[in-house]
């Protein structure tokens, strides 16, 4: 048997397919935007990129001006005389001037960076906090609320902060396979989840809304399409979801015959529903999976047609997810699905 190497066009024409992809899902409610910023970390973080922005873009004006008056002024003319105009070997004050004033940038960019990530890294954690555990997996984001015994998956629902009530969210950041990274531009800069550490970071979403974003580090096959989905609700939508939450999977005796094809397959050794059988932790929590707008972290979007192409071939939406095609016949994949779509 001959390996026959792909094509470079071929190659080409994945990469950019699987861009292209990414950009379309990406964009499917809102684009991440660090120009956008709606917390206190995003600010402070804007802040400084403007700063530095205005700083080179400074050096940038003065360096291209000199330049350009240069060349206009010493460019080469027909009356000059022939042969090799005069030469100025050294200038003690030019020589101070490009060593000084860049050395002087640096120590202004140095400590003006240091002092916003240190702001933001000892920030005090206030009496009213939301804490939440998210732990990157291949390729998928669990999410845990240790107040509430709430777990969930791939989207994240935390409560807005005001004036008038304030209440951040603190994340606790690790990883249960390899490095990936938490980062939602609007909201924070992007913190790593590193297997066996607990790295930390804080929220305090000003509006409420959908915020998108995705792991920063590259983890793997599906890496691009590890989104995030982050809802910033109102005090009371944040109240009834999580009581929604808290609730044991409904027992609908019209979909028994999925549930017996969910617990006498693989399934129940991955996932956990509450008040089932199932407590399998290597995949998402499927208690609520009807409550969430997508399936496959951000891929596509959660609707019976979707879910049921999943569960029959994952491949199809996500080459590389770990998740196996279930080998299900078409009965049992339409039982298994109806089963599901309970799951509110």
């Amino acid at each position: 048997m001959r390996l026959v190497p792909a094509k470079p066009l071929a190659l080409f024409g994945g990469a950019l397919a699987c861009v292209l992809r990414t950009t379309t899902l990406l964009a499917q409610d809102r684009t991440p935007s660090t120009l956008v910023p709606e917390s206190t970390p995003a600010h402070q973080i804007f802040d400084l990129s403007i700063f530095v922005v205005a700083i080179t873009g400074g050096i940038f004006l003065v360096v291209g001006g000199l330049l350009a008056v240069a060349l206009f002024r010493f460019r080469a003319r027909v009356t000059d005389p022939a042969g090799e105009p005069a030469q100025i070997y050294g200038s003690t004050q030019i020589e101070l001037a490009w060593t000084v004033i860049p050395v002087l940038i640096v120590v202004i960019l140095f400590l003006t960076t240091a002092r916003i990530i240190f702001a933001i890294e000892d920030a005090p954690k206030p009496k009213t906090t939301l804490d939440v555990t998210a732990i990157g997996h291949q390729f998928w984001w669990e999410f845990r609320y240790p107040q509430y015994g709430v777990v969930t998956a791939n989207e994240l629902h935390i409560p807005v902060s005001s004036a008038t009530a304030p209440e951040a969210t603190f994340l606790k950041l690790t990883s249960a396979d390899v490095i990936h990274s938490f980062w939602v531009p609007q909201l924070a800069g992007k913190t790593d989840l590193i297997p066996n550490r607990v790295n930390s970071m804080w929220i305090d979403p000003e509006k409420p809304g959908l915020y998108v974003g995705q792991c920063a580090q590259f983890c793997g096959s599906q890496h691009a399409l590890m989104l995030l989905r982050v809802y910033v609700d109102t005090p009371e939508q944040f109240s009834r979801w999580i009581t929604a939450q808290q609730q044991l999977a409904r027992q609908d005796p019209a979909v028994a015959a999925g549930r017996r094809v969910f617990e006498t397959q693989a399934c129940m050794n991955c996932h956990t529903i509450m008040g089932t059988a199932a407590t399998g932790r290597f995949g998402p929590d499927l208690t609520h999976l009807m409550s969430r707008a997508t399936l496959a972290s951000g891929a596509i979007n959660n609707t019976p047609a979707n879910l049921r192409e999943w569960i029959r071939s994952p491949e199809t939406f996500k080459p590389g997810a770990l998740m196996p095609a279930m080998q299900l016949n078409d009965e049992q994949l339409d039982e298994v699905t109806a089963y599901l779509e309970t799951l509110q």
